[in-house]
């Protein structure tokens, strides 16, 4: 064995020479190179493996430090065993190989007999396949849920109108999460240089993850489920602050909105036609010649006068922040750049141009720190104007000719790499330049930051929305499923383009994919320049009825919602949630029929369906479920067929559930008065936190907030709302109790008897009557039980039976 694991093409780590124990773990050196094990908790293990004299010990993705814990190391004949409270990792002497465990000694993941090798300078560690092993996650990745017998690679990359099977895409998060055998563990590969990732694909002997260049450095997360994995990545890797609340309203977008007068109509007609919005954002041709930080001076010859117009109708700006600037002396930020010697360059110092929307342009080195302040300050006339939204896009590099140089230089924090290590990092470190600067230039306001290229710990800094995608029912799904998969590697503040940017939507894919996107966490429309309008409006009054019912809908759940987003920035939890997150070891949601199904937050079950399909194969999971448009309860664990027209997307209520909901509105900044509680009966208990604060600032950081544990006992027909913790204090007045499923003629609220009314609900509005010979479908309903009380944020306690 020893011949094939070192041979004349591919060199191992070799054999154990000296190992000593660290302060966090073990230092070891062996006869091909040396490596390092470092404990951050229990169960977050670093591996830092290289032949170099020195490890690297630099990262933009990773900001923990490690937890000062107490470990074992035992020196036997044949091996070492470092053992936690949690897990213990056997490394063999001859050869060096790592075998982690649970504390019984369960094969958790395990080095193939190649352990970690080398061929030149393409470091790979490869790992023993496991028993009915699967693998998930890895973010923006095309195909299924489960990436057993394929292959991936990361390297950002400008992929317009990209296929179902594309890869890579823009965004690079190098994290997966295996799951066999009732155990489950994540793997980070932190190395920003093009990275490559093989699940078993061609053979099947072995799982890999390998680099171009650089360090093995890989951390091992194991945890008693997917959530705890989630939760120790983003600990490793960083958390999201709170969005402002306006972000996850609805967005309009198209490429693009100009003359002015255009922007004008488009945010009256929202209004006048009753369809909430929160955000305009305007495409490149807001620009000067597509020059960031200018304006058409024809289209947009007064921006001050029409931002500060939308803002009095509750409209938001976000504009687009491209990275390229235009050679062209005369033009500022050129000017400034090469003064403040801010640029990518060549070896020989010379300036690196690329040819993009301006033509050829320079770009900013955002992995030197005096460019990040340098981008920072360009940004103080778009603040000064009332803009707080800002999207970058190109930032893969994106270039014509799609091949930049892989000479050019970054900086690096005066640690000088190349593109081969740079690229990857472009994007990320763009959006932490906008975010950063942005934040500051606010004073205390939260800005909004979206991008399209990104790496792991880009959830820091922004949102990330899935690129140049294309108008078919196919790629419509594809989204869900890199959202999901995206909310498996910490982005929790993720979406896709609705209706599709590439090509033109029909009518009932348009109305589908709004449906749907209605319950994503960041909702866009968006389309490109020669296609047709696609607006709420733009496809026939059905398709704006059926968009209005379900953009309504999203804004009654606004409480729901704010209050995922703070679970995101506490635990990493994503708001759209793969069920691999809850049901990872039931092999029914790998399936191709049910892996776009999703859960939004804990309680709230969405099959996605193509547009031209009305009948819908589905998986329940356990518990029991019930239909939100008539109340019909479903028992889980089953797979069934539902209907699913177009006007009816199917979504699910988790029984024993309780949904904190508000009124609609035309936006999210008219005050609520009103909380209603949907309280959806059954013997399943649940936990909820519902959050509250400003929605605007970055007071909730000091503890302007408000948090209440809201707890449902199924079986007792109980009820528990905590007092609020927390120095805000909100705006409701009243709190509507709405039963589901109950035939309860009386509550106790605080000890005190209120009478249950009956009502006949339904979250939508019917469907316009269009033609004059048929009726239009209903949107179902259901019977429920309602009662009033006045809010108080004392602690709330209601049963009833």
């Amino acid at each position: 064995m020893a011949a094939t694991i070192n041979s004349v093409t591919s060199k191992s780590l070799g054999t154990l020479i000296h190992f000593e124990k660290t302060t966090n773990g073990i230092y070891g050196s062996t006869s091909l190179g040396k490596f390092k094990i470092c404990l951050f908790t229990d169960s977050i293990f670093q591996i830092s493996i290289t032949r170099d004299d020195q490890f690297e010990n630099f990262s933009y993705a990773v900001i923990a430090k490690p937890s000062t814990i107490i470990f074992e190391v035992i020196d036997n004949e044949k091996s070492i065993l470092i053992k936690t409270a949690s897990t213990q990792l056997l490394i063999s002497k001859n050869h060096v190989r790592f075998s982690f465990q649970t504390l019984d000694g369960k094969i958790i993941n395990e080095d193939d007999s190649f352990g970690t090798s080398w061929i030149g300078d393409q470091v790979t560690t490869y790992k023993k396949l496991q028993p009915n092993e699967r693998f998930i996650g890895l973010g923006e990745k095309t195909g299924g849920l489960d990436r057993k017998g394929s292959a991936y690679q990361n390297w950002t990359t400008d992929a317009y109108g990209y296929g179902n099977g594309a890869d890579p895409l823009y965004c690079s998060t190098p994290f997966y999460i295996g799951v066999h055998n009732q155990l489950q563990y994540g793997i980070y590969f932190d190395n920003s240089y093009k990275t490559f990732f093989n699940f078993g694909a061609s053979n099947n002997r072995y799982s890999s993850f390998s680099a171009d260049a650089g360090e093995m450095n890989y951390y091992f997360i194991h945890g008693n489920s997917v959530a705890e994995i989630i939760k120790d990545y983003t600990h490793l890797t960083g958390r999201m602050e709170m969005p402002p609340v306006w972000s996850i309203g609805y967005q309009q977008c198209r490429y693009s909105y100009y003359p002015d007068k255009e922007i004008y109509t488009l945010a009256n007609t929202f209004r006048e036609k009753d369809i909430p919005a929160d955000v305009i954002v305007l495409d490149i041709h807001y620009m000067d010649k597509y020059k960031i930080f200018t304006w058409d001076p024809k289209n947009f010859p007064n921006p001050k006068e029409l931002i500060s117009s939308l803002r009095e109708q509750g409209f938001h700006v976000v504009v687009m922040c491209d990275p390229g600037i235009k050679v062209e002396p005369g033009y500022d930020a050129y000017d400034d750049g090469v003064k403040q010697n801010v640029f990518i360059k060549y070896p020989d110092g010379e300036n690196y141009q690329g040819q993009v929307w301006p033509g050829w342009c320079h770009f900013p080195d955002f992995t030197n720190p005096t460019t990040r302040e340098w981008w920072a300050t360009k940004f103080k006339d778009y603040v000064n104007l009332g803009i707080d939204g800002f999207w970058n896009d190109m930032n893969e590099i994106a270039t014509w000719g799609h091949s930049l140089p892989e000479n050019l230089e970054f900086d690096f924090e005066g640690n000088k790499a190349t593109t081969r290590r740079g690229r990857n990092l472009f994007g990320f470190q763009m959006a932490r330049s906008t975010y950063e600067g942005t934040k500051k230039l606010l004073k205390g306001k939260r800005p909004f930051n979206l991008t399209r290229s990104g790496f792991s710990g880009i959830q820091r800094y922004s949102a990330v929305w899935t690129g140049d995608n294309v108008s078919y029912d196919e790629h419509m799904l594809l989204g869900v499923r890199l959202v999901n998969s995206m909310g498996l590697t910490g982005i929790a503040f993720a979406g896709y383009d609705a209706g599709g940017f590439v090509g033109d939507a029909n009518t009932k894919l348009f109305a589908r994919w709004i449906s749907i996107a209605s319950l994503s966490p960041f909702f866009r429309a968006h389309t490109m320049i020669n296609t047709r309008d696609s607006e709420p409006w733009s496809y026939g009054e059905e398709v704006e009825s059926i968009c209005r019912n379900y953009i309504k809908f999203r804004y009654q759940l606004m409480p729901y919602i704010y209050s995922l987003f703070y679970d995101a920035s506490q635990t990493g939890m994503p708001v759209q949630r793969s069920l691999a997150i809850n049901h990872a070891h039931d092999y029914r949601i790998y399936d191709g029929k049910y892996y776009n199904q999703y859960l939004f937050g804990p309680s709230i079950l969405v099959a996605p369906v193509e547009s031209n399909k009305e009948l819908l194969k589905i998986f329940f999971p356990e518990g029991e479920w019930v239909d939100v448009y008539t109340g019909k309860i479903w028992a889980g664990n089953q797979e069934t067929i539902v209907e699913s027209p177009i006007h009816k997307l199917p979504v699910f209520i988790r029984s024993g559930s309780v949904l904190p909901m508000q009124a609609s509105a035309a936006n999210t900044s008219i005050k609520q008065e009103e909380l209603a509680l949907h309280i959806y009966c059954g013997n399943n208990s649940s936990e909820f936190l519902l959050y509250q604060d400003d929605g605007d600032t970055f007071d909730y950081q000091s503890g302007k907030s408000s948090k209440r544990l809201i707890q449902m006992n199924g079986v007792e027909n109980k009820v528990t709302i905590s007092a609020s913790e927390g120095d805000f204090t909100s705006s409701y007045k009243k709190i509507k109790i709405v039963l589901h499923g109950s035939s309860a003629e009386k509550i106790s609220f605080n000890g005190k008897t209120l009478v249950l009314s009956h009502q006949v609900h339904s979250f939508f509005a019917p469907l316009e009557k269009y033609d004059p010979i048929n009726e239009p479908d209903s949107m179902g309903e259901e019977n429920v039980k309602i009662a009033f009380a006045e809010y108080t944020s004392e602690k709330i306690e209601l049963s009833w039976s």
